[in-house]
């Protein structure tokens, strides 16, 4: 079982900080207004909770959601520290930020945990992507999922792939 211990402090927050990028990458796919960000917030928040209160199968990203709901608790940000490049490039930053959480878990996880993580940073990326309808005017003719944050998914699911084995 993987444990925090097993992380230095850089390696953890880096963990720590990977759903909310998983989230943040789906506002920057298709910038909506202030309400779409709060829902999608809300729901990279939400997906945080379910692990932490034992909806993930591994230990490992139980501890990590776990770990940020204390943050939460004493008001402790795991975004602190980090800010994205503005522009087109901050998508690629966070995809590429979410490749290296990765090939961490990767290196020192079981393949379980690897997995789990890789499929929850996944999940909490569609539930932001899901909890906000885009386009569209007074709700008519939006849609779940914009083209923007489908191909935001894509790259974010070929980013968090199992590397072939060699």
């Amino acid at each position: 079982m993987t444990t925090k211990a097993d992380f230095t402090d850089e390696e953890w927050t880096r963990l720590k900080r990977a759903p909310f990028l998983a989230g943040m990458a789906m506002s920057l796919a298709d910038p909506g207004g202030p309400i779409e960000a709060v829902k999608e917030t809300a729901a990279t928040l939400k997906s945080v909770v379910a692990a932490a209160d034992g909806g993930s199968n591994e230990a490992l990203v139980q501890a990590i959601a776990s770990d940020v709901r204390e943050d939460a608790r004493h008001r402790h940000s795991p975004m602190k520290g980090y800010k994205p490049s503005r522009g087109a490039n901050a998508g690629v930053e966070i995809v590429d930020q979410l490749s290296e959480v990765a090939r961490l878990a990767e290196a020192k996880a079981s393949p379980e945990e690897a997995e789990d993580l890789r499929s929850w940073l996944l999940d909490v990326a569609q539930e932001a992507a899901n909890a906000a309808k885009e386009g569209g005017f007074m709700g008519f003719h939006a849609e779940r999922v914009s083209d923007g944050e489908q191909q935001m998914l894509d790259r974010i699911g070929q980013a968090l792939k199992r590397p072939d084995p060699a």
